[in-house]
């Protein structure tokens, strides 16, 4: 059984703007000084389209991590969605979503997850990854709202 949560963020970027600074290889490595996340492989910079992937290393709970990642979904500037094509997840699904709102835009993340290694992943999944992956996400949506971040 997969884990599911969102998250919300609301910002006075228009709509288009945040949906490209969401799309940003540049951006999100600047969101994730603090794991030191790198794009290694794939597009390493700049826009990532349809069909697109990218290989991201990081180090997370003090270990190195490489995950490739594929742009399946795009609707300009509606929505994507990036899901896990290698790397630590069983299974890993983000839908990015982008609503227009009288204050300016509403970006809604979906997030999707399934840990490796069954029962012991299971509960690593719902005590620490849930938590830490829901953190990890508002932080990246505060960086390109442009509020100011706090350490995770």
């Amino acid at each position: 059984m997969a884990v599911y949560f969102e998250c919300t963020t609301r910002t006075s970027m228009p709509r288009l703007e945040l949906f490209d600074l969401a799309r940003s290889v540049d951006a999100h490595k600047e969101s994730m000084a603090e794991s030191r996340e790198e794009a290694i492989a794939g597009v390493t910079s700049g826009l990532i389209s349809l069909g697109d992937e990218v290989t991201w290393r990081a180090w997370h709970f003090g270990l190195p991590l490489r995950m490739t990642s594929r742009i399946t979904e795009l609707q300009s500037p509606h929505y994507f969605v990036d899901e896990q094509v290698r790397g630590p997840f069983r299974r890993f699904r983000h839908v990015h979503e982008f609503r227009e709102d009288p204050a300016g835009t509403t970006m809604v993340d979906r997030i999707e997850f399934e840990a490796p290694f069954g029962l012991v992943g299971r509960v690593i999944e719902r005590l620490v990854l849930a938590r830490y992956l829901r953190k990890l996400i508002e932080a990246r949506n505060r960086h390109l709202a442009g509020v100011p971040t706090r350490g995770l």
